[in-house]
């Protein structure tokens, strides 16, 4: 079975708009990962701010069950290479705003929280770490950065407790910045990045990357260790 489709990209003026749409959950795969991290690479040499866009209804289901439950060693290679594109992205020179236009669970919610800015789409969706209510124990990474974003209250419901938070909650404890209508996501968000990309771009990188880089560290000093015993989903 063919993976689903990869990420797109655009250029519009200063902004880079990256676009996730397979036409289905918007799972995070191989191909996924690789066309995410060569956009970031892309929008680094020519725009000034990034958007990621997910899917009407769907920002992201995670990662791709078919590959986590089909080996260990394919689980443990597609985990450690999502934790290493949160790393980019939390230290990416450009400021990165997400659209959440939908749903946004396990790696789905973890690029909200790597993201600098987050806009959410009002309605009947789902966003949080499912990890454990799926039988999969948290790595060091997801721990590392939900206590980093999200509000020291709720970072026990939302990691132990699997928690899943509707848009509104999502934005009181720190998976969100801003929930508004779902018509208005995508738009807010571009508005976002676009007065974010007038800042002055090595003053917005400095100091995005000394408030950010200390996190990077410990989890680039953990994974390996983490992931050579780190099982996957219940099947």
């Amino acid at each position: 079975m063919s993976e689903p489709a990869a990420p797109t990209y655009t250029l519009d003026g200063d902004v880079a708009i990256i676009t996730h749409d397979d036409g289905k959950a918007n799972v995070v795969g191989p191909a996924t990962l690789d066309a995410l991290n060569a956009h970031l690479d892309r929008a680094a040499s020519e725009a000034r701010s990034v958007v990621l866009v997910g899917r009407d209804g769907k920002f992201s289901a995670g990662f791709d069950l078919s590959v986590m439950t089909s080996s260990e060693d394919a689980m443990r290679s597609l985990v450690s290479d999502g934790a290493e594109l949160l790393c980019k992205m939390y230290e990416h020179p450009l400021p990165i705003v997400s659209a959440c236009t939908g749903h946004a669970l396990a790696m789905g919610a973890l690029l909200l929280l790597a993201s600098d800015v987050r806009i959410g789409a009002e309605g009947p969706f789902k966003i949080g770490l499912t990890e454990v209510a799926i039988g999969m124990p948290l790595p060091i990474f997801v721990i590392e950065f939900a206590r980093d974003r999200l509000l020291p209250t709720a970072f026990t419901r939302a990691t132990l407790g699997a928690e899943i938070f509707d848009a509104p909650g999502a934005a009181a404890i720190g998976y969100l910045d801003e929930a508004v209508p779902a018509g208005d996501v995508i738009g807010v968000a571009v508005d976002r990045a676009r007065t974010l990309a007038g800042y002055r771009t090595g003053a917005y990188s400095r100091s995005k990357r000394l408030a950010h880089q200390a996190l990077c560290a410990r989890v680039r000093a953990t994974l390996a260790d983490d992931m050579a015993t780190l099982s996957g989903p219940t099947p």
